[in-house]
């Protein structure tokens, strides 16, 4: 291991200090019968170091626990994730604890809170993590799993995910297939490695067919309701609107649900839209969507086992994992309109 991922001992801040291994053990623990300059000095010193203790195996309560940490408001997607983590740690006989907790809060102090609260490892969601997140925890020897991460940090991290370019390509072949060429894609962030391979792929799929994407048909946004409906705007109001919209998220397509109703038009009549995610609420939408099936349920058990692997200290076969997509055929898609659509 490098050493900037080297966890500090209570050796290498007594010989600092210049003092011994009892009396930085008592500075830890709260003793009163250190000098003030000497504890001082001393906690001065765990700080320089990074001295994080060593994690004990369970809680107080006995049980072991992995926390999953998201880095926004929970909803459909964050919820399948929690649900097959929670499934898997069951038959492991492990507890899960969920929290919410933004990037910037994320440093060696962090890393340090979940090891004294005593978690086996950490699985992070979504998230968008710096190089020396990682490195922190690699030095509390605490694991590191990743799910569909925003980004991937230069250090080699263990990361979960779906087939995103496969099931771009299948998204936009469904939509091709039914005789639309005027496509739009409305995507989450621009840097997105998931959003990036998704893109990929409906590209790929227009491309094959000579189908042109027309200026402004691909937005980045974000994966939320309110960014399908701002986006969804943004491409129906084109000049030469689109027949058809491929959404990044489930979230999304429900948004550009609204702005395509806010303008009179009838989905899938006028227009059809895929999401992506196969959350509950591509199920309950008028009319139903037609989505890209990820396996949250099992990204989020897959996640969780692979955690439980690293903490014990075994190999895994892959630092990438990408389970299968299926396109979900729905209500929310149909022929193109006769005549090419509302604007020829």
């Amino acid at each position: 291991m490098p050493a900037s991922s080297r966890r500090a001992t209570l050796a290498t801040v007594a010989a600092s200090a210049g003092v011994s291994v009892a009396t930085v053990s008592k500075v830890l623990n709260g003793r009163s019968d250190v000098a003030p300059a000497t504890r001082s000095l001393v906690q001065s010193l765990l700080r320089q170091h990074d001295y994080v203790g060593p994690a004990p195996r369970r809680e107080p309560s006995g049980l072991a626990t992995v926390e999953v940490q998201f880095d926004a408001d929970l909803n459909a997607y964050s919820t399948e994730i929690i649900q097959g983590a929670v499934a898997a740690g069951a038959e492991a006989g492990v507890g899960i604890v969920v929290s919410i907790r933004s990037g910037t809060e994320r440093t060696t102090a962090w890393a340090r809170e979940l090891v004294a609260a005593g978690r086996r490892a950490l699985i992070a969601v979504t998230g968008e993590l710096t190089a020396g997140q990682p490195a922190a925890l690699a030095r509390a020897r605490l694991p590191l799993v990743l799910i569909d991460p925003l980004n991937l940090p230069r250090t080699r991290v263990t990361s979960i995910g779906s087939t995103n370019f496969a099931g771009g390509l299948a998204a936009t072949h469904h939509l091709l297939s039914l005789g639309h060429r005027r496509i739009a894609y409305i995507g989450g962030p621009a840097t997105a490695a998931c959003n990036q391979a998704r893109l990929h792929g409906y590209r790929a799929a227009m491309e094959a067919e000579g189908a042109p994407v027309l200026p402004g048909y691909v937005r980045s946004r974000h994966f939320h309701y309110q960014d399908g409906v701002e986006g969804g705007a943004a491409v129906l109001d084109l000049p030469h609107a689109p027949t058809a919209i491929f959404a990044g998220s489930d979230e999304m397509a429900v948004g550009i649900m609204e702005a395509a109703r806010a303008r009179g038009l009838r989905i899938p009549e006028d227009l059809s839209i895929v999401g992506f995610d196969d959350t509950q609420i591509a199920q309950v939408t008028s009319p139903p969507l037609t989505t890209v099936r990820q396996p949250l349920r099992e990204m989020g058990g897959v996640a969780l086992r692979t955690a439980l692997r690293l903490a014990a200290g075994a190999r895994v076969d892959s630092h990438h994992v990408e389970l299968a997509t299926e396109l979900v055929v729905r209500g929310s898609t149909a022929p193109v309109p006769a005549g090419g659509g509302r604007r020829a």
